[in-house]
């Protein structure tokens, strides 16, 4: 399977957040799906790197207004690199290229490409997929939103996340999911 990776950028190597996406990406590689990230640091580089090192393929997402925006290029575990020139066009490729996606934790730019993937959902303009959500932070933001909002998320809209208390349950689920289909 081609799986997107969604996360943040602020984990550097050592922290907690960047030793569990590189196990991630060492999961999804050992397991011989194409990962599909961001490209450029923080839990992109780390899943990069893990997928990687387990000899999966990588595909880094990247585009010319992030780097004129922050001085970055692609990590270097980036095997392919797919550029668009506009950030809106680089999320629609990490959303429409991939059987599924999960999000670690991540900030603005995390909770965008889980809502746009999600909203795609809705709508129908993409076909049913696991969009998988690690972590508790992820669980607190939906069951806020669901509490405070709850009139606007119908059942059938709420059932499209699926919420992993941890990497491993994520994968767990992805390949439930595969075996499935």
């Amino acid at each position: 399977m081609r799986i997107t990776v969604f996360g943040g950028s602020a984990p550097k190597p050592g922290e907690q957040a960047y030793t569990e996406a590189l196990e991630l990406g060492r999961l999804l590689g050992e397991r011989g799906h194409t990962v599909l990230t961001g490209g450029y640091i923080g839990t992109m580089e780390a899943v990069s790197r893990g997928a990687a090192e387990a000899g999966g393929h990588v595909i880094g997402v990247t585009c010319d207004e992030i780097e004129a925006w922050r001085p970055v290029r692609p990590n270097p575990w980036v095997q392919e690199e797919m550029r668009f020139p506009t950030l809106k066009a680089r999320l629609n490729a990490l959303i429409e290229s991939c059987d599924a996606a999960i999000a670690l934790p991540g900030g603005p730019g995390t909770l965008a490409e889980i809502t746009l993937t999600w909203n795609q959902h809705i709508i129908g303009a993409l076909p049913r997929r696991p969009l998988i959500l690690v972590g508790d932070g992820w669980q607190t933001v939906f069951d806020q939103a669901f509490t405070a909002l709850d009139e606007y998320f119908a059942a059938s809209q709420r059932d499209l996340l699926q919420f992993a208390p941890d990497i491993r349950s994520a994968v767990d689920m992805l390949e439930s999911w595969n075996a499935a289909s």
